[in-house]
């Protein structure tokens, strides 16, 4: 048999840990708690792609009438994501700008300009508890969560690059070094993407070691490309927005290759590519 070529050793690695089978026992159904969000009304393509604009992740139903079930299901989902936006249109000029020909639920995601959509079937047989778990997995922000359930949109994601801040979230300095992530991640919009590890989370510690980092490394920025699996890491006391910028740019200009390369070759004995054949 071909061997088929590695799109990402490092979701090889989380998938040999047994980490993903959790995900789905992960995503807890709708609550019934108090909460104030709504779908907000898009009557026409200016008020859609200004809506779209200003959210780092938008979730909206389009649909022919407002008498159909999945009009229903976003409701229902609404109070579950409060980092999400939501809206609903009818508007023919606004499904004919988004190419949407039936009933479909698209997510947004500025991060990587994708638009994701459900349609149809997927709609019909689908319940609130199968439609938060679609927007949970893919809910991708220019600064994301590292968890086995956001790691299946990460690496669904279009992005080859990804760049990781290692860092206990209880942490004093942590509030600071993220939004000074956050700040550089800017920078790389649509190039590389950027993802939070709390390294004080026992279930992340598989995560790190991929990276053959030590705990008193950390904190550590970690950057991945899912290409061709080579990757670089940098201990640090602090992040600093232009030592961001450097050490992607220095990966993106090829730096470092011939170590990396070392590293893989290390690693791809530790996981073979022949196992998942």
């Amino acid at each position: 048999m071909e061997a088929v070529p590695s799109r990402c050793l490092f979701l090889l690695f989380l998938s040999t840990c047994k980490l993903f089978p959790e995900a789905a026992a992960e995503v807890q159904a709708p609550s019934d708690g108090p909460g104030t969000q709504e779908p907000v009304r898009l009557a026409d393509v200016q008020a859609a792609m200004e809506f779209i604009a200003a959210a780092e992740v938008a979730v909206i139903g389009f649909f022919q009438d407002l008498e159909v079930p999945a009009v229903s299901l976003i409701h229902s989902v609404v109070q579950n994501f409060q980092d999400v936006s939501f809206g609903i249109s009818t508007a023919s000029e606004v499904l004919a700008h988004y190419n949407i020909t039936g009933n479909t639920i698209s997510l947004f995601r500025l991060v990587d300009n994708k638009q994701l959509d459900l349609k149809g079937e997927d709609i019909e047989s689908m319940d609130a508890t199968k439609l938060s778990r679609f927007i949970e997995s893919n809910n991708l922000h220019l600064v994301t969560e590292y968890n086995v359930i956001t790691a299946i949109g990460l690496f669904n994601s279009m992005i080859p690059i990804h760049l990781l801040l290692i860092m206990n979230k209880a942490s004093s300095e942590f509030e600071e070094n993220l939004h000074r992530f956050q700040e550089a991640a800017k920078l790389f919009q649509g190039r590389i993407l950027f993802i939070l590890v709390d390294s004080g989370v026992k279930q992340n510690e598989k995560a790190i070691s991929f990276f053959k980092l030590k705990m008193s490394e950390l904190p550590a920025l970690a950057i991945y490309q899912t290409l061709d699996d080579k990757w670089d890491t940098l201990p640090i006391t602090e992040v600093l927005i232009e030592q961001v910028q450097n050490f992607c740019d220095g990966f993106l200009k090829g730096k470092g290759l011939v170590s990396m390369k070392l590293q893989v070759k290390q690693v791809e004995v530790f996981i073979p590519l022949s196992s998942v054949l």
